[in-house]
């Protein structure tokens, strides 16, 4: 479904990425992890085709995206569907009006079938009881819920996640990881940038760690546990390295 083969970018005079190569399989989830700095984020960036390797390619669905022109881009990212780190609700539309904003917006479908499209994706993250609220009216984790439900709407098979828990506490981010785990029947391919640790290891199918634009590790939550490498260890136990 998602394929990153060999892609290096340098942005100015920094080298961002460094020859990044994986894999996301159709209906799989991924987590990229990382620290702040590390490239994570400067991914989804190219999967949305908003930056061009400097070397390497993209392909999303057999497409590689790397030369699309802005026409090509904008038919690839209709089929994904993009969770932002502060959810990016519209603070003058109400939660129906942002879950069913692309589908009015680009008159996908008749209003009468958009209102139930919205009601089921609100229903789908527990948030049918405030479809006439305002954005204003709602905490941290709920804005974040309806960012996921506003993605689901618009028929997306591919989610971005940027950091999808940051900022939450602990029964939020649980909420939002149970998500994430649930899309996994629904067929949905899901990526999944964070350093929460937790939620990587109860959401992916597969894990990969950047560190400074190199790709540190690739593999199941378990082969993460388990790893023995001294930098991976440092990044899951900070402790380890003051002590060492």
């Amino acid at each position: 479904m998602i394929e990153i083969h060999d892609v290096s970018l340098t942005l100015g005079e920094q080298q961002v990425l460094r020859r990044v190569s994986f894999q996301v399989a159709e209906g799989a989830t991924t987590v990229i992890l990382g620290g702040s700095g590390s490239g994570k984020t400067t991914l989804l960036r190219l999967m949305l085709g908003l930056y061009k390797p400097t070397s390497g390619f993209i392909r999303i669905g057999g497409e590689d995206i790397t030369e699309f022109s802005e026409t090509d881009l904008t038919r690839i990212r209709q089929n994904m569907g993009m969770v932002f780190q502060g959810a990016a609700l519209f603070d003058s539309l109400s939660v129906r009006e942002n879950v069913g904003y692309r589908l009015w917006e680009h008159h996908l479908q008749p209003d009468e079938d958009i209102h139930r499209i919205v009601e089921d994706n609100l229903r789908f993250v527990g948030l049918e009881h405030v479809i006439d609220k305002m954005p204003a009216e709602l905490s941290g984790g709920m804005r974040k819920r309806v960012g996921i439900a506003r993605a689901l709407a618009s028929g997306a098979a591919i989610l971005l996640y940027d950091e999808p828990t940051a900022g939450l506490d602990p029964v939020n981010t649980f909420a939002i990881g149970q998500l994430i785990a649930r899309l996994k029947t629904k067929g949905v391919t899901q990526v999944v940038v964070t350093h929460d640790l937790d939620t990587a290891y109860r959401v992916a199918d597969r894990i990969v760690m950047i560190v400074s634009g190199r790709i540190l590790f690739e593999g199941t939550a378990q082969d993460l546990r388990n790893c023995r490498d001294q930098s991976v260890r440092e990044f899951l136990d900070p402790a380890s390295a003051v002590t060492a």
